[in-house]
């Protein structure tokens, strides 16, 4: 019987298609880690709630990786406070198949605020350690300043698991803080492990090339990359290049991500483009699949993250990672990856008209713009999948470790 690991993921399936609402980095984050673990030796699945009856319920992601998608309430997409009220389900599901495998998980790997509520469950059942992974954190979310507001259930969740699980993983100082604060989290049970990236994928290609290959002319290039929410502050965008139309007139912007449904967030800012006399300098591309956007990244002179809060800035790595400067939100996770003045700049106040000078600050200077440039992959390198894998692994191994003489991660490994 071969020991596993069980990684939770209800709402986000690695597999599902990017630039949409319910998907982004959180669903990069568990496929890209799920298929490294297996490479260094660990037989992985990931369970994840089946929304569409299309799709197959068990998939190998990669070798030694697999997917199984659960049943858990009406086959469709969902709100995740909806979600909730299906979890008995989904853990009964995830039982059910550990049963017919002959499984057997050491750890449990849980990932946001529903699937920390459904390992709780699942550790219990199998007397295994379970460590957890918020990726964003609805109490920060709340007092960001972005519009919505998350659900008082989502936040006494959240509490609930931080004081429930082995382990809480941050991605950034930012989110260890604020579990400390916010959530009276213990420090001793929070240990920070930075996301990844692939820069197998994510490398420069030449800007020319790229160029060319989108169908761009000779404007200076702007890039968003995120699904359609008001929390990634595209409207901020917007504001900023319209006081850019006189200074910087040859701008232009590239939007990628979301969907096309007219009372969609991607609605609401294609109202404000065309509102603000922008309808002809700003292209919705739509979502991509993630193989084509570092041609995006590569063709653009910069990448803007205008976000409320980020907890990590997935975004911003890989635009670093394709060689290209990024214009980001000085909040959360953000400044451990943009450093200013060295592969991007760092916004402090959100407002239009310090994101505009910014911009403008690059697209007017060429030869500071090639500098950040030319600092950019470098400075991610050390973000690399295989390294953030080999940090978990180490951190099961730990987990494992302190649970007895039964845990020992050479149980884990094939």
């Amino acid at each position: 019987m071969l020991p596993t690991v069980a990684i939770v993921s209800v709402h986000a399936c690695p597999l599902g298609r990017l630039g949409s609402r319910e998907t982004g980095g959180m669903n990069v984050y568990v496929r890209e880690l799920a298929t490294e673990l297996a490479k260094q030796g660990l037989a992985v699945d990931v369970f994840t709630r089946r929304t569409d009856p299309a799709d197959r319920e068990v998939v190998e992601m990669a070798p030694g990786a697999t997917l199984v998608r659960v049943t858990a309430g009406e086959i469709g997409p969902m709100d995740k406070n909806a979600v909730y009220d299906y979890l008995p389900q989904f853990v009964a599901g995830v039982e059910r198949y550990r049963r017919d495998q002959g499984r057997r998980y050491d750890v449990v790997h849980s990932h946001y605020w529903l699937s920390g509520r459904a390992g709780i469950d699942l550790a219990a059942r199998w007397h295994a350690p379970h460590l957890t992974m918020f990726h964003t954190l609805g109490e920060v979310k709340n007092r960001c300043g972005a519009p919505g507001q998350e659900s008082e259930l989502r936040i006494a969740v959240e509490r609930q698991v931080v004081h429930s699980v082995d382990l809480t993983i941050a991605a950034s100082e930012d989110e260890l803080h604020h579990l400390v604060d916010l959530y009276d989290a213990d420090p001793e049970r929070v240990t920070i492990v930075p996301c990844g990236v692939n820069t197998r994928l994510f490398s420069p290609l030449p800007r020319g090339e790229a160029r060319a290959k989108l169908g761009l002319n000779g404007h200076r290039t702007a890039l968003f990359v995120g699904r359609m929410d008001p929390l990634k502050g595209l409207d901020l965008l917007l504001l900023a290049a319209h006081e850019l139309r006189r200074s910087v007139p040859d701008l232009q912007l590239l939007v990628v991500g979301g969907d096309a449904s007219p009372e969609s967030e991607e609605g609401r800012v294609r109202d404000l483009a065309r509102e603000l006399g922008l309808a002809d300098r700003v292209t919705f591309v739509g979502a991509v699949p993630q193989t084509e956007l570092p041609t995006y990244y590569s063709a653009a002179d910069l990448c803007v993250v205008p976000s409320f809060y980020e907890s990590f800035g997935l975004v911003a790595v890989e635009a670093l990672a394709c060689g290209t400067p990024v214009v980001a939100s000085r909040v959360g996770g953000l400044p451990g990856v943009v450093k200013h003045g060295e592969n991007g700049l760092l916004v402090a106040n959100r407002t239009a008209s310090d994101f505009a000078t910014s911009i403008g600050e690059l697209c007017r200077d060429e030869g500071r713009r090639a500098g950040l440039a030319l600092r950019a992959r470098a400075s991610v390198a050390r973000l690399v999948w295989e390294s953030v894998a080999r940090r978990i692994l180490q951190i099961y191994d730990e987990t494992l470790a302190a649970a007895g003489p039964a845990g020992a991660l050479s149980s884990l490994r094939r």
